[in-house]
C-alpha cells in the first residue's frame, strides 16, 4: 500500500514466525504474564513498552500467544488502561513539541506543513476512534485540549 503524505510505495518488512501456540520453554505462566503486564501498566508504562519489557527481560516471545489476550485486553481487564489510545497520544505530543517550536521559528513552512498533517492524521484518528467506542463523542481536538489531556 502506498504511503499517504510521502509519494512513496510501502516498505516490506520480516515476519513473525507462523505459531498457533506458546513455546514451551517460556518461564512465566498466563496469570504470571497478566499479573506482571498489570503492573507495569499501573507504572505509565504503554502497551508496546511492555512488551518490549516481558520479551527483553522474562522471555516471553509473544503475549498473545501466551495468554490468549492482547496486551489491551489484559489492560482493559485490569482496569489500568489510559484514557487515550497509545497512537493519539504520541500523535498530540509531537503536536504539542512542534508547536512550541513553530511559535519561535514563524518563517519554517515545512514543518508548519508537517503540523498540519500531522493535525489531520489526529482528525483521522479521532473519527476513527468514536466510531469504535474508545473515544466519547464529545471529545474534540484542539491544541490547548492536547495539552490539557496530557498534562494528566
Amino acid at each position: 500500500m502506498a504511503r499517504m503524505h510521502a509519494r512513496k510505495k510501502g516498505k516490506s518488512s520480516s515476519k513473525r514466525p507462523f505459531r498457533t501456540e506458546s513455546p514451551a520453554w517460556v518461564p512465566l505462566n498466563n496469570t504470571e504474564i497478566e499479573n506482571m503486564v498489570a503492573k507495569l501498566a499501573a507504572d505509565g508504562n504503554s502497551s508496546a513498552l511492555i512488551g518490549l519489557i516481558l520479551r527483553d527481560q522474562h522471555g516471553v516471545p509473544d503475549i498473545k500467544l501466551a495468554t490468549g489476550k492482547s496486551v489491551t485486553d489484559i489492560m482493559r481487564e485490569k482496569d489500568v488502561l489510559q484514557k487515550l489510545p497509545e497512537d493519539l497520544a504520541a500523535l498530540l505530543k509531537k503536536v504539542i513539541g512542534l508547536d512550541a517550536y513553530l511559535k519561535q521559528n514563524t518563517r519554517d513552512l515545512h514543518n508548519k506543513r508537517n503540523l498540519h498533517l500531522l493535525e489531520a492524521k489526529i482528525r483521522r484518528l479521532e473519527r476513527y476512534y468514536k466510531t469504535k467506542g474508545v473515544l466519547p463523542e464529545s471529545w474534540k481536538y484542539s491544541l490547548a485540549h492536547a495539552e490539557l489531556e496530557l498534562s494528566r
